[in-house]
């Protein structure tokens, strides 16, 4: 997969969480922060990032510039995702699925967000193992590289759309015979509504 350039992208950030840490020395204890932040243009580019450091700003800029080095294209059909998948991290596991129109996000978590950031408006997703945020996140990310749409697929495999996945000729032909149906019928009613004015 090709490296995006984020320069090129109308970028926005959102810090999904942060978590106070401590390291014991020898004299004592340090205190610190790391911050896990997500960045996305709402068109199907989004990164995450983790960032540490011992102020909270200095956190999420790090996070920041690592989301933006792992940014990524998701291939969205419509509004969701092009078919369901599942993704470990860890002791994490995420449940990604295609969506009906109006549904929205059904997601929580650290998945959420990134969903959101993506471009993705109708999807259901569920978090089926640990809800570490960070593995959580990972695992979504995850989730989200397995995507593939039907033509990658048929190209890869050296056949046609049509006989990958024959449903689709069905639903195109239901579509357009219901559309002939639709006009047919506005047109017989305009004709009526014609002779009865002359009439």
């Amino acid at each position: 997969m090709a490296k995006l350039n984020p320069d090129t992208l109308n970028l926005t950030e959102q810090v999904v969480r942060t978590n106070k840490v401590q390291k014991t020395h020898k004299g004592g204890r340090t205190m610190g922060w790391n911050a896990l932040v997500a960045v996305g243009d709402y068109s199907g580019h989004v990164g995450v990032g983790l960032g540490k450091a011992r102020a909270i700003p200095d956190a999420i800029r790090k996070g920041v510039e690592a989301a933006k080095k792992n940014m990524m294209t998701i291939p969205l059909v419509e509004n969701t995702v092009p078919h369901e998948v599942n993704a470990h991290w860890g002791a994490s596991e995420v449940l990604i699925r295609p969506a009906s129109p109006g549904t929205g996000v059904v997601a929580g978590g650290a998945i959420r967000p990134i969903l959101e950031l993506a471009g993705v408006k109708d999807v259901l997703a569920k978090s089926l193992g640990s809800r570490n945020a960070i593995n959580t996140a990972w695992a979504a990310m995850a989730c989200l590289r397995k995507m593939k749409i039907a033509a990658e697929v048929s190209e890869a495999r050296g056949i046609s759309v049509e006989e990958m996945v024959p449903w689709m000729l069905k639903a195109k032909a239901a579509v357009t015979e219901e559309a002939e149906t639709e006009s047919s019928d506005v047109v017989e009613s305009a004709g009526e509504a014609s002779v009865e004015n002359k009439a």
